[in-house]
Formats: C-alpha cells, sequence, structure tokens
C-alpha cells in the first residue's frame, strides 16, 4: 500500500530547469550581418611616406644680424646660430622668390644703414686725421 503523504511531495514539487543542463541548440545565434561591398579605389600597396617636422627659424634685425634656430619634433636642435647675411640671401634665394624679395628688402635696408654709418665714421676719420696731421706740424 502507498501512503498519500508519500506521493504528494511528489505532485507539488516543481522542477526548475537546470541552465546548464539546457541544450545548446535552444540558443539561436544571429548571424552578422553583412556588409555590403566597398566602392571605389583598393587599398594602396604603396609604403606610406613618414613625415618629419622640421622647423626652421631665422630672424633678423633691421643691422643685419641674423639667427637661425631649429625644432625638431617640438624640441630645441640648434638655438641661436649667428648666420651671415650673404648666407641668409643665398638660402631665401634657393627657397622661393617671394621669401628672398621679403629678405632682400631686409637686407637693402640695412645695407643703407651701413652704408650711412660708414660715411660717418669716414667723415670722423677724415677730421681725427687732420687734427693729427695739425698736431705733428707744429
Amino acid at each position: 500500500m502507498v501512503s498519500p503523504t508519500s506521493e504528494a511531495p511528489a505532485e507539488a514539487e516543481t522542477v526548475q530547469p537546470d541552465p546548464e543542463a539546457a541544450p545548446k541548440a535552444d540558443v539561436v545565434q544571429e548571424p552578422a550581418p553583412e556588409q555590403p561591398a566597398k566602392r571605389g579605389r583598393k587599398p594602396s600597396t604603396a609604403r606610406k611616406t613618414r613625415t618629419v617636422e622640421l622647423t626652421l627659424t631665422v630672424t633678423g634685425t633691421m643691422e643685419g644680424e641674423w639667427q637661425a634656430e631649429l625644432s625638431h619634433s617640438g624640441s630645441r636642435v640648434v638655438q641661436g646660430l649667428q648666420i651671415p647675411a650673404a648666407a641668409v640671401s643665398r638660402a631665401a634665394a634657393e627657397l622661393h622668390e617671394d621669401i628672398s624679395k621679403a629678405i632682400e628688402s631686409v637686407l637693402d635696408v640695412a645695407r643703407q644703414q651701413h652704408q650711412a654709418r660708414l660715411a660717418e665714421l669716414e667723415a670722423e676719420l677724415s677730421k681725427v686725421k687732420q687734427a693729427l696731421a695739425d698736431l705733428q706740424d707744429g
């Protein structure tokens, strides 16, 4: 004979599915959306050009004194290097006509100032020579 108490718990017991025991076939994976074919050029097989950042700064005064500074990727490589005006003029002529014209105009002003100063010094030298000659004659 079966007792009623032994059957009751079996009926009241609910079975919960074990997530690890669940069949994997129930999980439906959605296929990845297909990307449309790209139009246009194919990627280039040429090597990409690497660029180097160098900044050359040339500064000049109206007296004709020139200095250069060279920076590589933000750090100074050379600073305060004295450059002859003739070298600046030649370099500017090699780079571009517009650069050359701008620098030559500054150099022309400097030349005029130096010529004026030379004329003053020659006049002063002439006076000193004359004063020296007067002192020797007497």
